[in-house]
């Protein structure tokens, strides 16, 4: 009887009791940021207490930091072929601390009852800290001092890599890479203004990316995500990079492919980025507020793609499948450039002269993205074995690549650099070379790897690959050696006969 009577107050209060197992921050009273040890032993008294969660290992820092995903599945993640698979991480820059807070706040809720239901339709893999190395000394870059937001594309870094990989596992149909952004600079405080949204969500801006996957986030997703933000409290409104408008222009964020967003976009996956507003101390100051808007966020997006599941599920499967068969008979844009609609926008701004919030309105915004240049897709490029930089990029990237098939009706192309003039790229300059590109006869087909584009990361191969992108390989210190004025481009296409 006296075990009996146990057991059910055991079952009573054991909601309360996991509901009261405070994340490192709300233990400090909000005063202290999660160190990277705290962090570790809360994800496992997480995972102990819930049968929805475990815990995985996906890779390891520079500095021999284990990387955490936590796994929300009722049967494993990915073992229910009718889930949407979600992915969410944070804290990729190591001094933006509320994006990691937050969602250790959505992991304490997610274990609780009243949520088990997301899982029903979801799978979902939070990482909360892509970047403890910089984490622990409040630096923007990793442990090598690189910016892992801008490594997506070369994917030099352990982390980088480890992300990608745990996405080729279980190519989520669903992403978003949680920042912080600072309104605090001096060219804004001139200008008597800031901006002041607790919360700033985009989508992909690539316009490779299925146009279908960026109209169902920009018109679907964001607006009922901004406007639910506001209904619990904290101010929203778009991500917009760039300004103070007289000086320089807003737009909506990069459409580069290096970064969290796009390079899992670039794959016909519906990718957004959530910045909460950082503190002035650019650490510590208002860390309670900014973690909760951020879990808000992080947990509104959730209840929307579970409402959705179903949609979303089948429609990225549909795009990603038209992509494919795309590949190789279509183009791809490799030059694209910011355009204004006409559009005046209406900025939230915080007034300093008025010491209060107001609308800024201006018409130096540029939401549209055109392309300037695009390429026929070729079949495949042919890389040189013997350049050991580009293999490893392959090797790194998870790009599949292989040995020359046995193929009929291709031919192969070669670019000659003749000069290497430079294009103006969202306000920095790049290369834009010069190109004539040629027919060449007989290649040794076992001095090169073969690389079809009709794969999933194809677009990104392509933007890469080309000596006249903007946002290929050659744009980086580590791969300019490939465009050499007055001298053949050693990477080659294979293009079917009798295409131009």
């Amino acid at each position: 009887m006296q075990k009996n009577l146990l057991y059910f107050w055991m079952m009573f209060l054991l909601p309360f009791l996991v509901f009261s197992q405070e994340t490192p921050l709300e233990k400090s009273g909000f005063t202290r940021i999660t160190s990277y040890d705290e962090l570790t032993g809360y994800v496992k008294t997480l995972d102990e207490q819930s049968d929805i969660l475990s815990l995985d290992i996906i890779g390891s820092t520079l500095q021999n930091r284990p990387v955490y995903a936590l796994h929300f599945s009722k049967k494993g993640v990915g073992k229910d072929r009718s889930k949407l698979k979600v992915l969410f991480f944070a804290q990729q820059h190591g001094n933006e601390q509320s994006g990691k807070e937050g969602m250790l706040l959505l992991a304490k809720k997610l274990i609780l009852p009243e949520f088990s239901h997301l899982f029903n339709h979801i799978d979902l893999v939070l990482i909360p800290q892509v970047n403890p190395d910089g984490s622990e000394v409040n630096q923007r870059r990793n442990g090598r001092h690189i910016d892992l937001n801008r490594n997506h594309l070369i994917m030099t870094e352990p982390e980088t890599q480890a992300l990608h990989m745990l996405f080729d596992r279980y190519l989520f149909e669903v992403t978003m890479d949680v920042h912080e952004y600072s309104p605090y600079s001096e060219s804004w405080e001139k200008s008597g203004y800031r901006k002041n949204s607790d919360v700033t969500l985009g989508a992909c801006t690539n316009i490779n990316i299925s146009p279908t996957l960026r109209t169902f986030a920009n018109e679907q997703v964001l607006p009922r995500i901004l406007e639910k933000l506001k209904q619990s409290g904290f101010s929203s409104f778009l991500y917009l990079p760039g300004g103070p408008p007289e000086i320089s222009y807003l737009r909506q964020s990069t459409f580069d492919i290096n970064d969290g967003r796009q390079s899992l976009g670039i794959q016909n996956t519906l990718s957004f980025i959530q910045e909460g507003m950082n503190g002035k101390d650019m650490f510590l100051e208002n860390i309670e507020h900014r973690a909760k808007g951020q879990m808000s966020g992080m947990l509104d997006m959730l209840e929307l793609v579970y409402e959705q599941a179903t949609v979303i599920k089948k429609m990225v499967r549909r795009e990603r499948k038209s992509m494919l068969s795309g590949l190789s008979s279509g183009a791809t844009s490799i030059q694209m450039i910011h355009r204004s609609d006409g559009t005046m926008l209406q900025l939230p701004v915080y007034s300093y002269d008025l010491a209060k919030d107001t609308i800024l309105v201006t018409d130096n915004f540029r939401p549209v993205v055109e392309s300037l240049k695009e390429v026929d897709d070729p079949v495949a490029y042919l890389i040189p074995q013997d350049d050991s930089n580009l293999v490893n990029w392959l090797k790194n990237t998870g790009i599949a690549y292989g040995r020359f098939p046995k193929k009929k009706g291709v031919k192969f192309e070669t670019y000659y650099i003749e000069k290497i003039d430079s294009i103006d790229f969202e306000g920095d300059w790049v290369i834009d070379p010069a190109l004539a590109k040629q027919l060449t006869g007989h290649v040794d087909q076992s001095k090169y790897w073969y690389v079809p584009v009709r794969q999933l990361k194809g677009k990104m191969i392509i933007q890469a690959l080309e000596p006249k992108s903007m946002l290929g390989l050659a744009t980086y210190p580590q791969f300019a050696y490939l465009v050499k004025s007055a001298s053949d481009y050693p990477v080659l296409r294979v293009v079917k006969k009798g295409k131009e």
